[in-house]
Parts: structure tokens; C-alpha cells; sequence
């Protein structure tokens, strides 16, 4: 490596991230419990100044820097700014849960902002190896925030779960790349992607190879037939928890996958689109149909995530930039609408009580009318209602697989959305027209309204005004796709 040469610009906000990191790390160590809000004024700090940096350091092309480890795209810049953004809203909407349940500790703040700088890695990485190391940090965070919560068995077994499940997808992942190594002699994805353009690979073992990092992927994206931890994970992880997992990693995790099949693997394309294909198909039929069957609310909402990766794998199988797009969009649409009702769940948790059963929203509207109308818009946009953003969400990954020709699978996608939109609109039945059973007042503190409420009319303005969005989506993945 030529140091002179060194082009350490792309990497600054991880570079500020990692060094405030250590910082709040060590000041946590002099803060008392009763001034844990200094930690958790810093963390959002934080955040604030690692997306002002991402925005200053914006060029509209890629970057590619620390000898190929490091990528900085338009792709990246944007996930990492929602990244930012969203991590801050999960720090504020589960302050009020952590301080009632004894967990607002640094541990929490400090794993949380561990967990956004693997993601980040995940985001930038341009070789398997910084793209392993940033999963792992990713995947070890998010298994001591689930397990912080010490006392409660459930939250141990989800963390025990998930550990063990991630592992061994983490096994395949990295056989998979070991055979891809063996099958192209480079980690690089853009030498790889070249030695599969010349000709040069071993065919059999990049087959063998995609076969293990398809399956280490569904894994990490929750799609069947690798979803068995995502309902007992969410069910037994607090709900602060439950919505760290669900939120941030999906965007992180969409990006993994397009720097992996697209970019790396991208001209094997006919080989890992009939995979996907059968995973989309399963995880938005597994998904939607169990869904129905529960009771509760966070297992419900975890059969919901599986198929609704179901529906974002559809913008991958498309093999086109109008679909990779379309998934972006989705993806971002996904994980705001996730934000908004899990913080309602938040919301209307209080110590020594967990808002995670249909009987809990009972008769929400008489409670607190307002709630209710977040809520039901935040279910509404996970049906794919309209004018809610999620509705044009799945209008977009839809109508890119009817432009490549895969009319029967897009029929299936319908049949499947109109299949889950009974169960949220069952939740609505529940909040408006069941009595009231729980007379508790709801409290929840002044910015936590504000930016739950700003969350949930979000999704009705970009149903109704999505175009600039998808926009930068579109220019954002044009640009990746050339980057290599």
C-alpha cells in the first residue's frame, strides 16, 4: 500500500463514529445512572454529525478506497444518512421502555452504535472480507442487545437462538466465499466479478459457491425456508430490541446483497434469479398465511417481515436497475413503516406491562384517537393500501417483474398482499370497534409524539408524493451498478 496515496475521505464518518464511540465509551464509565441522559444526548450527537458528514462528503460517483476494502457510492451515502436517521429514532422512541425495564445503560448506547458501524462496513465494503467483518459486528451487537435484558429467560433463549442460527449462517456464508475464492482466486468483488465476465472461473465451484451465499443471505434477510428465528427472536426479545433488529439491519442487509449478487455475482444472474424466485414465493406465502394465525402482535409482525422480504426479493429477481430501485424504495418504505408501529407499541408499553397482544389494542380510538390513527396508518401502508407509501412500494417491485415477463409471479405477489391484508385489518377492527379493555392512561413523552407522529404522516406524504424518492433510488443504483 502506498500511503501517500491513501485516500482516507470516504471512510470519515466511520472514522468519527468509531472515535466518538470510543469516547462515549469511556465517559459512560464516570456517568451515574441518574445522568445516563448525557450518554444518550451524546449518542444522538453523534448520529447528527455522522450524517452531516455523509451529506458534506457527497460526490455523485464511486470511490474506492484502502486497497478495495472500502467503496464510497451514491448507493452507500444514502442508506448510511437513513441509517443515521433511523437508529436516532429507535434511540428515542425506546427511551421511555429501556429507563422502565433498568436498561438505560451505556451497554445499550454504546452495542447500538456498534451495530450502525457494522452495518456501515456492511454498506461500503467492496471485498467478502470487509463485508464478512462488518456483518459480524453487526450480527455480535445485536446478540448482547438482545441478551441484555439478563433477567428475563425469554430474552436469554432469543438471544441463545439467534446466536446459534447466526452462526451457522455465517458458516455458509463464508464456505460459500471460500469456494467463490477457490472458483476466481480474488475476494475483490470487482476482480470477481471480471474473472466470471472472461471466463476464467471454475464454473462448478461458483455455482456450489452461490448455492451457500444465497442461502447465508436469506438467512440474514429472514426469508424461508431460513426464517425459523425471526418469530421466536422478536417474540422474545424485548420490544426495544425487536425493533433494533427490525429496522436499521434491513437497509444494511439490502445493501449486502446487491454488492454480493449484483455486483460480485451479478453476471451469474440467471442462476441466482431462480433462487430468489423461490424464496419470494415462499417467504410471501409462509409469511402472510401464518401471520394470521397469531395473536401476538410482535409474532404477527414478525410473519409480516418475512413476507414482505418476499416482496422485496421481487425488485432483486427483476435483474434490472428499475427493479434493484424499486427494492431500494421498498426497503426504506419497509423500515419506516416498521418505525411507526413499533414505536406505537412502545408507546403504549409501560413498566410492567408489554403491549404485545391483539387484546392489548382494544378499543385504542377510545383511548386516544390519535394513536389509533397512527397505528392504523402504519398498518394500512404494511398492507399495501393506498395512498400509504406502501402501496406504491409494492406497485413498484410488482410492475418491475411484469416488465421482465414474470406475469405469473407477479399474480402470486397480489394474491399474497390481498392474503395479508386481512390481518392487519383485523388489528384495525380491534383498536375501533372492540370496547375497551385496558383504562390505563398512555403516556409518552413530548418528543416522542412529535417524531412518532412526523414518522407516521411520512407515509402518507410519500404515498402520495413518492417520486422523489424513488429518484434518488434510481441514480443512487445506477451509479452502484457502475461503480465496479
Amino acid at each position: 500500500m502506498n500511503w501517500a496515496d491513501l485516500n482516507l475521505m470516504p471512510a470519515l464518518p466511520e472514522m468519527f463514529l468509531l472515535g466518538a464511540l470510543s469516547v462515549i465509551l469511556i465517559l459512560d464509565l464516570f456517568i451515574s445512572d441518574a445522568k445516563r441522559g448525557i450518554t444518550y444526548a451524546l449518542s444522538l450527537l453523534t448520529l447528527l454529525v455522522c450524517a452531516v458528514i455523509q451529506v458534506s462528503t457527497f460526490e455523485p460517483f464511486a470511490t474506492v478506497t484502502l486497497s478495495g476494502m472500502f467503496v464510497d457510492d451514491p448507493l452507500s451515502d444514502i442508506v448510511k444518512v437513513a441509517m443515521y436517521g433511523v437508529t436516532a429514532l429507535v434511540l428515542v422512541y425506546t427511551r421511555q421502555y429501556v429507563k422502565d425495564r433498568g436498561l438505560f445503560k451505556g451497554e445499550y448506547f454504546t452495542l447500538t452504535l456498534f451495530a450502525l458501524l457494522g452495518m456501515n462496513l456492511m454498506v461500503s465494503a467492496s471485498n467478502f472480507v470487509s463485508l464478512y467483518m462488518g456483518l459480524e459486528l453487526l450480527s455480535l451487537s445485536l446478540y448482547s442487545l438482545i441478551a441484555l435484558q439478563r433477567e428475563s429467560g425469554r430474552a436469554i433463549e432469543a438471544a441463545m437462538k439467534y446466536f446459534v442460527l447466526g452462526a451457522l449462517a455465517s458458516g455458509l456464508l463464508l464456505y460459500g466465499v471460500s469456494m467463490v475464492y477457490g472458483a476466481t482466486g480474488s475476494l475483490e468483488l470487482a476482480k470477481v466479478a471480471q474473472a466470471i465476465a472472461s471466463g476464467s472461473a471454475n464454473q462448478t465451484l461458483l455455482v456450489f459457491g452461490l448455492v451457500f451465499i444465497v442461502a447465508g443471505l436469506a438467512f440474514k434477510l429472514g426469508a424461508v425456508p431460513f426464517h425459523m428465528w425471526v418469530p421466536d427472536v422478536y417474540q422474545g426479545s424485548s420490544t426495544a430490541m425487536t425493533l433494533m433488529i427490525g429496522a436499521a439491519p434491513k437497509l444494511a442487509a439490502f445493501v449486502f446483497v446487491i454488492r454480493i449478487l449484483v455486483q460480485g455475482l451479478g453476471e451469474m444472474v440467471a442462476d441466482w434469479q431462480g433462487m430468489l424466485v423461490i424464496l419470494a414465493v415462499l417467504s410471501m406465502a409462509i409469511g402472510n398465511l401464518t401471520a394470521i394465525a397469531q395473536t401476538n402482535l410482535k409474532r404477527m409482525l414478525a410473519y409480516s417481515t418475512i413476507s414482505h422480504m418476499g416482496f422485496l426479493l421481487l425488485g432483486l429477481i427483476a435483474g434490472n436497475a428499475e427493479g434493484y430501485s424499486a427494492a431500494l424504495f421498498y426497503v426504506i418504505v419497509y423500515v419506516l413503516t416498521s418505525l411507526a408501529g413499533f414505536g406505537i407499541l412502545l408507546g403504549l408499553s409501560r413498566a410492567g406491562f408489554e403491549c404485545e397482544t391483539l387484546d392489548d389494542l382494544k378499543g385504542l380510538n377510545g383511548r386516544n384517537s390519535w394513536y389509533a390513527l397512527l397505528m392504523l396508518l402504519a398498518l394500512f401502508s404494511m398492507a399495501g393500501i393506498p395512498p400509504l407509501a406502501g402501496f406504491y412500494a409494492k406497485f413498484a417491485v410488482i410492475q418491475a417483474i411484469v416488465n421482465v415477463n414474470l406475469l405469473w409471479l407477479a399474480i402470486v405477489a397480489v394474491l399474497m398482499s390481498l392474503i395479508g391484508a386481512f390481518y392487519y385489518l383485523r388489528a384495525v377492527k380491534v383498536m375501533y370497534f372492540d370496547d375497551v379493555q385496558d383504562h390505563s392512561p398512555i403516556t409518552m413523552s413530548g418528543d416522542m409524539k412529535l417524531v412518532l407522529s412526523l414518522n407516521a404522516v411520512a407515509l402518507l406524504v410519500l404515498g402520495a408524493m413518492p417520486e422523489r424518492l424513488i429518484a434518488m433510488c434510481v441514480e443512487a443504483m445506477k451509479q452502484s451498478l457502475v461503480v465496479l
